[in-house]
C-alpha cells in the first residue's frame, strides 16, 4: 500500500501516512482519515484460508502489515501485536450456537467489551510512535459507554500519553463509569451534561481547537483521537471477522456478519475486511430504536433526529460518525455544516454528493430493534440455548434471526460485544437471573473515583440536544487547570 494513502473525507487532497494520521488524529477541514476503496489491500484467497488456526495476533498481523509494513519493521510489529492480543489477557472464542450460527465473544478483555481490541492496539502504536519521535500526545475521547474504559485502560500510564474523556450523565452505567473515574494517574474523565451526540461534538471541537493547545501546551498538534474517528481505532477493527472466519465450522462458505452498530467503527471495519478478499455475503448493520441507518438506505435521504434511549446504550447515536467513511467508500460526501467562529456544528449530516445507494444496498441490510425487542431476544437466546446476551449482543441476535426469518441454515457470526455483567438490571429484567460482574469490575466498585464535571446546559433544539457554547466555554476551563498545576 501507498505508504501516503490516508485521506481527509473533507479534503482528498491531504494525503499522508498511518503514523501522521494516528498522531493527528482528525483530518483537515474536520474530516475522518480514511483509505480510497482501490487502496485498500486484497489478501489472496491462499493466505485467507492459511489463517484457520493462527492465534488472534497472528492473524492480525495478517491483516494490517499491508497497511502498515512500510512504516513499522515486521518484527516489530509481530511484537506490538503480541503484546496487544495476548490470549492471556484478551482471549477471543467464537462459539458455534446452532445451525450455522455462530457468536464471536469480544467480552473478554480487561474492560470486557470489543473496544478493547482497538484501543489496545491503538495505545501501543501511538507510544510506538511517540517514543520514536520524542513526543507527547492528549487522547481524546468520546464515549457512549464502553469505549471510554477500553481507552483508559490501553492508555493507563503511558508515559508520553494523557486521556482525556468525555462521557453522557447518567446514560453509561455504573461499572462503566467506574472504570473510567477510578484510574486517577494520566486519566482525566468527565461528566458532561447531556447525550452521546453531544459528548462527541464537545471532543471534535477540542480536537480542532489547535489555537487552545498551543495556549496550553505550546504545541498545537498536542492533541488527538482515540474515538471510532481516529484511523488507530478502524484498522484493527478489520481483523475480528477474519478470525471469526477462520474459527467457524462452516469457514469455507462466504458468511454473514451480523453486528451491533452504534457509532458504526465495527461495521466499517467489517466493510474493509470484506474488500480485503474476506469472503463476507452480506454486512447486516444492526441499531436500536435510532434508525436513521436503516431509513437512509430505504430512502436514500438522510435526516438526523434526536436520539431515542434504548437498552443498548452504546448504540444511542442518531448520527454516527463512521457514516462519513461508509459514504467516502461507496464514492459518496457526507460533512457537518459549522459555525465558521466557534467551529461547532450547525447543521449535522449534510449528503452533497450522493453515495452508489445500489452497491450499498447489495452489501448492506440494516434493521432496527424496538426497545422491547431486545428483551424478548435475552429470553428467547437464555431459554433456548442458554446463553447471555447483552443489550448490545441481542440487537445483533434479533435482526439476524429478522433477516433469515429465524432459521440457522446459513453461515452466520453474531458480534457480543460487551459482557452481560455490566448490565445487570437488563439482563435481570429479560431472563430473571444477575449476571456475574466480571472481577475486574468487582474491584473497581468499592475504589474512589475523580470526576470532572460539565454542568452547562446543552442547547435543546428540534434535531435534539446540541453542544452549547458554555460547555465549550467549561470543558475548556477545566482541561486548563489540569495542565496548568
Amino acid at each position: 500500500m501507498d505508504k501516503a494513502a490516508f485521506y481527509s473525507t473533507n479534503n482528498p487532497a491531504e494525503r499522508v501516512n498511518f503514523e501522521t494520521a494516528l498522531l493527528t488524529g482528525m483530518a483537515s477541514n474536520y474530516g475522518l482519515y480514511m483509505v480510497a476503496r482501490k487502496d485498500i489491500p486484497v489478501l489472496s484467497r491462499e493466505r485467507i484460508e492459511a489463517m484457520k488456526g493462527m492465534t488472534y495476533a497472528g492473524i492480525a498481523y495478517e491483516v494490517l502489515e499491508p497497511f502498515l509494513g512500510r512504516e513499522v519493521p515486521p518484527a516489530r510489529l509481530r511484537s506490538l501485536l503480541d503484546d496487544a492480543y495476548d490470549a492471556r489477557r484478551i482471549p477471543t472464542v467464537v462459539q458455534k450456537v446452532t445451525g450455522k450460527t455462530h457468536i464471536i465473544w469480544l467480552t473478554r478483555g480487561p474492560t470486557y467489551s470489543f473496544k478493547d481490541y482497538a484501543a489496545r492496539f491503538f495505545g501501543r502504536m501511538l507510544n510506538h510512535f511517540l517514543g520514536e519521535k520524542g513526543l507527547r500526545r492528549v487522547v481524546i475521547v468520546a464515549t457512549s459507554g464502553d469505549t471510554g474504559g477500553a481507552v483508559a485502560d490501553a492508555l493507563l500510564g503511558l508515559k508520553n500519553i494523557d486521556n482525556i474523556v468525555f462521557y453522557p450523565k447518567g446514560s453509561i452505567s455504573e461499572g462503566q463509569r467506574r472504570q473510567m473515574t477510578t484510574l486517577g494517574d494520566n486519566v482525566h474523565a468527565f461528566e458532561v451534561n447531556g447525550d452521546f451526540d453531544v459528548c462527541q461534538a464537545l471532543a471534535k471541537n477540542i480536537l480542532g481547537d489547535a489555537t487552545f493547545a498551543g495556549e496550553i501546551f505550546e504545541d498545537p498538534e498536542r492533541f488527538t483521537s482515540a474515538n471510532s474517528i481516529s484511523v488507530g481505532r478502524l484498522l484493527p477493527q478489520a481483523v475480528y471477522p477474519f478470525y471469526a472466519y477462520s474459527q467457524m465450522e462452516t469457514s469455507s462458505e462466504p458468511f454473514i456478519a451480523s453486528i451491533p452498530s452504534g457509532n458504526f467503527g465495527n461495521m466499517m471495519g467489517t466493510v474493509i475486511a470484506r474488500q480485503m478478499g474476506l469472503p463476507v455475503e452480506k454486512i447486516i448493520c444492526g441499531v436500536n430504536e435510532n434508525t436513521e441507518f436503516p431509513d437512509f438506505l430505504a430512502s436514500g435521504v438522510y435526516t438526523v433526529r434526536a436520539s431515542i434511549k434504548s437498552p443498548s446504550s452504546a448504540m444511542i447515536v442518531s448520527h454516527p460518525s463512521n457514516l462519513a467513511r461508509l459514504i467516502d467508500f461507496y464514492g459518496g460526501h457526507m460533512f457537518d455544516e459549522r459555525d465558521p467562529s466557534t467551529g461547532n456544528v450547525t447543521r449535522p449530516g449534510i449528503i452533497d454528493r450522493i453515495p452508489d445507494m445500489e452497491s450499498m444496498r447489495r452489501d448492506i441490510v440494516s434493521l432496527g430493534i424496538s426497545n422491547p425487542r431486545h428483551f424478548e431476544t435475552m429470553k428467547e437466546v437464555y431459554d433456548r440455548y442458554g446463553i447471555i446476551l447483552d443489550p448490545h449482543g441481542s440487537v445483533g441476535w434479533a435482526v439476524l434471526m429478522e433477516y433469515l426469518g429465524g432459521k440457522h441454515d446459513r453461515p452466520a457470526v453474531v458480534y457480543e460485544t460487551a459482557d452481560p455483567g455490566k448490565f445487570p438490571d437488563d439482563v435481570h429484567r429479560a431472563i430473571g437471573v444477575v449476571p456475574e460482574l466480571p472481577q475486574g469490575m468487582k474491584e473497581q466498585s468499592g475504589r474512589p473515583e475523580r470526576i470532572y464535571s460539565i454542568g452547562a446546559e446543552p442547547e435543546h433544539t428540534s434535531a435534539g440536544l446540541k453542544l452549547s457554547p458554555a460547555q465549550v466555554s467549561e470543558a475548556k476551563k477545566k482541561i486548563r487547570e489540569i495542565y496548568d498545576r
